[in-house]
């Protein structure tokens, strides 16, 4: 029930590896990585340099399955349930840096009709994919396989134009009309995909056989029409449309090439009508001013291939050696690597030695000052971490230096200080379990059972454990003074979980 970027790429189950994370920030999830939808490449369509990208006429706006609203609040389910069951790298510096990246190109999209939020899964399999409600989720591989920004880019790109294309809701409808049943089964099997993978992958492949050749059809053409509608906000944007076919022939040579491709590359690969299209619209337009991969993204690749990919640790060894014979932002990032290298290993002293010189020259870089304070944090130094983070230029208004205070605040024993700035935080963002799950980590230092069972219960709330978070809310107000005004917050957030989960039935039931 999502559309990928490769329209063919068979979820893989991959467990996840290693302690538990609340740093910089890495959390241990259980994975499933969903989907369903987009089950194929596109076919071809005659080349025209069509520079528009508002909705096409296709015979329905979708509104007649689905509203805006309704879209939205699936998504929120949706996301939800996939907390729960996938790999979410709930990584501030990296989570920040996607949804920066993604904004930058809805900002040059037209028809957007939800708000965009940008997710990355701890997968090691090349994918992308978009739900309801404007998610766009990538894995982490791509940052393996993107060279440059543009290629990131191009992928996002694609992403959001399947959303503001409502194309989902489009597929819906089509398939509601001719197989009413379908889509409620799809719906329950993605479900039971993120409980049980092996289950509910099989349930959802019986349950679209009967019906397999329409979706096929329909999606061909949404893949056509992402990448049509995709090419153009990415130059609007900046980047070098180019970037779109150049990636795909690597999804293609990857697929041409492997001893074993995914299996749902054998039944629907990645056409070369598709590729040759998308070649031809990009090489109609006008190509922007050479534009380089920010610093950030450099950053980015390096962080996800040295903390996030155990198997691609020959790849982050290779980079670090390229890029330091390269520019000076290639250089500067692939010693930001060795020292994220030295720290993975433990080597606390090396990592230090490392990272101070280009700290020093950059005492503003919250990719450097997040390092540093795990770095010090791992060597009993919280305090000088606090002074650090104190000082920083920009630190009280830059969501990840918060965090990185927030927690060494926690570490060294000033359990106060961190909740005080946990609360504005929390807040400011109450979609990021990072926060609730400092604020439960605070509170239990001071003694506060009824303020950390309500920070849990809100981090349950996040991954679609509604009852359970319900429970500690219940708890919390039963442990609060009787007609406080703590008791009355906590039951007002027992009554909005509650209506959530009436709004929500409608979906589990399928």
């Amino acid at each position: 029930m999502v559309f990928n970027w490769l329209g063919a790429e068979r979820p893989r189950i991959t467990a996840l590896a290693g302690k538990t994370f609340l740093r910089g920030f890495r959390v241990k999830k259980t994975l499933t990585a969903l989907l369903f939808g987009a089950m194929l490449g596109g076919i071809a369509a005659p080349v025209v340099a069509d520079m528009q990208d508002q909705l096409p006429d296709m015979g329905t706006t979708a509104g007649g399955t689905l509203s805006i609203n309704q879209e939205i609040a699936m998504g929120d389910f949706y996301l939800r349930q996939m907390r729960g069951g996938a790999p979410l790298i709930d990584d501030p510096l990296l989570v920040q840096y996607i949804n920066q990246l993604g904004q930058r190109l809805v900002k040059s999209a037209n028809s957007v009709r939800t708000p965009f939020h940008f997710f990355i899964i701890r997968n090691d399999e090349l994918n992308a994919f978009a739900f309801f409600g404007g998610n766009v989720v990538i894995h982490s591989a791509l940052f393996r396989y993107a060279e440059n920004e543009s290629e990131l880019a191009s992928v996002l790109a694609h992403e959001i134009s399947h959303v503001t294309q409502r194309h989902l809701a489009r597929a819906m409808e089509s398939q509601q009309r001719s197989v009413p049943l379908t889509w409620v089964g799809a719906l329950g099997s993605i479900l039971l995909a993120m409980a049980n993978p092996q289950v509910g992958m099989a349930a959802l492949s019986g349950t679209l056989a009967g019906a397999q050749q329409g979706i096929i059809s329909f999606t061909q053409s949404n893949e056509q029409e992402a990448d049509r509608i995709g090419l153009q906000v990415l130059q609007r944007a900046g980047f070098d449309p180019q970037a779109m076919p150049n990636f795909m022939q690597k999804l293609a040579d990857q697929s041409r090439y492997a001893t074993k491709p995914p299996e749902m590359l054998l039944t629907h690969p990645l056409p070369e009508s598709r590729l040759a299209d998308a070649r031809n619209r990009a090489n109609q337009m006008m190509r922007p001013a050479p534009t380089q991969s920010s610093q950030d993204f450099l950053f980015a690749k390096m962080r996800a291939l040295t903390m996030y990919s155990t198997a691609y640790k020959a790849t982050a060894d290779e980079t670090i050696d390229n890029w330091l014979k390269g520019n000076v932002r290639e250089q500067l990032a692939a010693q930001y690597g060795k020292a994220v290298r030295a720290y993975e290993e433990k080597k606390y002293d090396d990592a230090h030695a490392v990272l101070q010189p280009v700290l020093d020259k950059t005492p503003d870089s919250p990719w450097f000052l997040d390092l540093m304070t795990d770095i010090d944090l791992a060597q009993n130094k919280a305090a000088q971490a606090i002074a650090r983070l104190q000082k920083a230029p920009g630190a009280q208004n830059n969501p990840v230096l918060q965090l990185n205070l927030a927690n060494a605040y926690v570490t060294g024993g000033q359990a106060a200080a961190a909740s005080r700035l946990l609360y504005r935080y929390s807040y400011a963002n109450p979609g990021d379990p990072n926060g609730w799950s400092l604020l439960a980590q605070a509170s239990a230092a001071q003694g506060m059972r009824a303020e950390e069972l309500a920070a849990r219960g809100e981090e349950l709330a996040l991954s679609g454990k509604l009852d359970q978070a319900i429970g500690l809310f219940s708890n919390a107000s039963s442990q609060s003074k009787l007609g406080s005004l703590e008791q009355a917050r906590y039951d007002a957030r027992i009554d909005q979980l509650r209506q959530l989960q009436q709004r929500f039935r409608q979906f589990e039931k399928s």
